[in-house]
């Protein structure tokens, strides 16, 4: 999509091209060549959307709930006219495959279960011991929150965090990375074309300058950040100088757990391609360790290579490719660098992958799959999340093992389950420690279900009624009767 008209932030109901700080040239990880000129956020561009979703907020509020309904089932039929061209904005921004760039229709379908509760109460009374005065409890928004996306499913957040925070009765301050802003920018526009007011959501991509300067804002009254634990640490410092609350959605070294009873088949599959394959493994929902019984080791690894070595590598746009770059040169070389240190360290067998994809694609920041055997969990492969195309495959021996090596990790976002005995599925599902336990599927996040993590993957929640507390803060109202 080159471009040399630089890309602008949606601020109230304009387009800002002249910021305060230098623009970004979005770099499309498919070739490694400019995609377009990003207009970035500085402290002056915030305190702008600030004071731009502060008014919007009031706007807002001041409509009754059915007209919140239906505006935000409006922006779901808005985004669904237009499912395709953000599907493409999607590949444009991080190179994912066409054929696993449809996040958007999540964002649709977050829009639209969420639209549903703008008009619901969320109130209740209860009595008072020793009195007959009536106590309220009531749920009301936090006014302006900040919504922190990654660059890789900036509209999956958008859904999962903008929308229960629009039906909550909040305004939004979305910042999108600077590395896959385009289709969030997209996703502001149309929130003004589908008649939201001004400001209600503004978009504005940032680098560190802008982004601190919005969870430092004194007019932020929530933040939630999806992202990486680094980056979240110093989130929650600089969100504490106004003591403002955070939820973060964080990593994984999520295990995929695979019996010796389990369709090996279906197992192989399932875990290629929610390991290695899906956005090139760089996913905070991962299977980036595979356990498996030792009785079938050997079998599931010849299907799990079979699955992988059938993967199409290529142009991103392609609906027949299946496996695309990672989003950057410095990207590629810390997973090709993790590589090299684990084959230095022995901390596993080095059975296929490793090395950048050179020839028609070596502009581009492809770099093969990469699959471990006989790892040791102990080692950093192991415990250290990768962010890329990178799998290790730990041999275990029964049920007890196989719960003790997936939980000695501190992270705890996802487990996978492959197994044909659903009593077995019940009972590892409830000693696993981790947010979400998917058994016999892949993560298929969903907007009635809440997610996020445990240990050191987050806390707080996204989906379901969880996600939707996350915006509203209660208040306690008692009225005497004498």
């Amino acid at each position: 999509m080159t471009t040399h008209e630089p890309v602008g932030l949606v601020v109230g109901g304009d387009r800002i091209t002249a910021s305060s700080v230098p623009h970004h040239e979005h770099i499309f990880p498919g070739t490694g060549g400019p995609n377009a000129i990003v207009a970035m956020a500085g402290s002056a561009e915030i305190d702008r959307a600030v004071a731009c979703a502060w008014e919007a907020h009031r706007e807002w509020a001041g409509f009754t709930v059915d007209r919140r309904r239906d505006l935000l089932i409006d922006l779901a039929d808005v985004i669904h006219e237009n499912l395709d061209e953000l599907a493409a904005l999607n590949v444009h921004d991080y190179a994912v495959p066409i054929s696993f760039a449809g996040t958007a229709i999540l964002l649709e379908r977050f829009l639209r279960h969420f639209a549903g509760y703008a008009d619901k109460p969320f109130g209740l009374s209860t009595p008072v011991a020793g009195s007959f005065d009536v106590n309220l409890v009531e749920r009301e928004p936090y006014g302006v929150v900040g919504v922190i996306a990654p660059w890789n499913g900036a509209l999956a957040v958008a859904g999962a965090c903008v929308a229960p925070a629009l039906a909550a009765g909040n305004a939004v301050v979305f910042k999108p990375s600077e590395l896959a802003p385009l289709a969030s920018l997209r996703f502001g526009e149309l929130c003004l074309e589908a008649g939201l007011p001004p400001g209600l959501v503004n978009v504005v991509p940032a680098g560190p300058e802008g982004g601190e300067a919005l969870v430092r804002h004194p007019g932020i009254r929530k933040i939630h950040f999806t992202g990486g634990g680094h980056t979240a640490r110093a989130v929650v410092q600089a969100a504490a100088v106004n003591l403002t609350p955070v939820v973060a959605e964080l990593g994984g070294k999520s295990a995929g757990i695979v019996f010796d009873d389990a369709d090996l088949d279906a197992a192989a599959m399932l875990s290629a391609h929610q390991g290695p394959l899906m956005q090139s493994g760089q996913s905070c929902a991962c299977a980036s360790r595979l356990l498996v019984h030792g009785s079938v080791y050997d079998a599931f690894l010849e299907r799990f290579s079979a699955v992988i070595d059938a993967a199409m590598v290529g142009d991103p746009f392609d609906t027949a490719v299946t496996f695309g770059p990672v989003i950057s040169e410095g990207a590629l070389d810390r997973i090709h660098g993790v590589i090299e240190n684990a084959v230095h360290e022995r901390a596993g067998v080095l059975l296929t992958g490793g090395k950048r994809i050179g020839g028609e694609y070596s502009r581009g920041y492809y770099i093969e799959p990469t699959v471990f055997g006989d790892v040791d969990n102990t080692s950093n492969l192991a415990q250290i999340e990768t962010f890329g195309p990178v799998v290790s495959v730990i041999r275990f021996d029964d049920d007890a093992d196989a719960l003790r090596l997936a939980n000695e990790t501190p992270y705890g976002l996802n487990a996978f389950v492959h197994t044909r005995d659903l009593n077995r599925a019940h009972r590892v599902a409830r000693a696993l420690e981790a947010g979400s336990v998917w058994i016999n599927t892949f993560s298929d996040i969903s907007p009635q279900g809440p997610y996020g993590g445990y240990k050191q993957s987050g806390f707080g929640r996204t989906g379901g009624i969880d996600g939707l507390h996350e915006f509203l803060q209660t208040k306690n109202i008692r009225i005497g009767m004498g």
